[in-house]
């Protein structure tokens, strides 16, 4: 569903991702981990069009998104929930859902899904999302991201400041839209066991190159863990 060729990215002299390469299947996690300032949200933005590559390629599903906008980007199937939520304060639960549905026609409904996968957003519908907990706020930009029924999920550290009960029901979820096998999801996160619970292919990420990879039912044996405890 995506395959990113030989990606590098600059930030005026500083060679920020050098030479990424790597494919995110359809129905499967791909978990990219790192420690800070490694790359790993430059990364993400290099996907969405915020941040233009220097060189290399960016393709969805066949067809070249390199040079796209983020919200070409969008209309090609890319759903995006960014580090820090980034939700609408001001805005209720139901036009923050309503915002990613921004590019459909006037009175495209919000799938009644959304408050299947995440219910207490049904039962806040009114509320306005900076009333939400962080973690309800999480469940919000996800939901938001997936109004528009994308082909590739990326999320951005997901369980940053998230109590317990939330990051396992955000783990849940983002395991059934894997399991749907009708998107690819490209999972950015530091916390190791979350990743290894959800990831279906790993990838490591130092100074902003790929140093490791492998599936992710063998991250213990590859010694992941001890990688990024270092």
């Amino acid at each position: 569903m995506l395959a990113v060729q030989d990606v590098h990215q600059y930030y005026g002299g500083s060679h920020i991702l050098r030479g990424l390469s790597f494919e995110a299947k359809l129905g499967e996690v791909t978990v990219v981990l790192g420690r800070n300032g490694v790359g790993k949200t430059t990364l993400l933005k290099s996907l969405m069009g915020v941040v233009p590559i220097k060189t290399g390629s960016i393709k969805l599903d066949g067809a070249d998104i390199t040079r796209d906008t983020p919200y070409e980007r969008v209309r090609q199937g890319v759903g995006y929930v960014p580090q820090g939520r980034e939700i609408f304060g001001r805005l209720t639960v139901e036009d923050n859902l309503r915002m990613g549905l921004a590019y459909k026609k006037g009175g495209t409904p919000i799938p009644a899904e959304l408050f299947e996968l995440f219910p207490v957003l049904k039962q806040m519908i009114n509320r306005r999302g900076g009333d939400l907990s962080g973690g309800q706020q999480q469940q919000l930009a996800i939901a938001r991201a997936l109004a528009a029924g994308p082909k590739l999920l990326i999320l951005d550290e997901p369980t940053e400041g998230i109590q317990p009960s939330i990051i396992k029901d955000i783990g849940r979820v983002i395991r059934m839209l894997a399991d749907r096998k009708t998107m690819a999801i490209v999972l950015v996160e530091q916390f190791y066991d979350f990743a290894a619970e959800l990831a279906d292919q790993y990838l490591v990420m130092e100074r902003g190159e790929i140093v490791q990879r492998g599936r992710g039912a063998d991250m213990e044996a590859d010694g992941v863990r001890q990688r990024m405890s270092i």
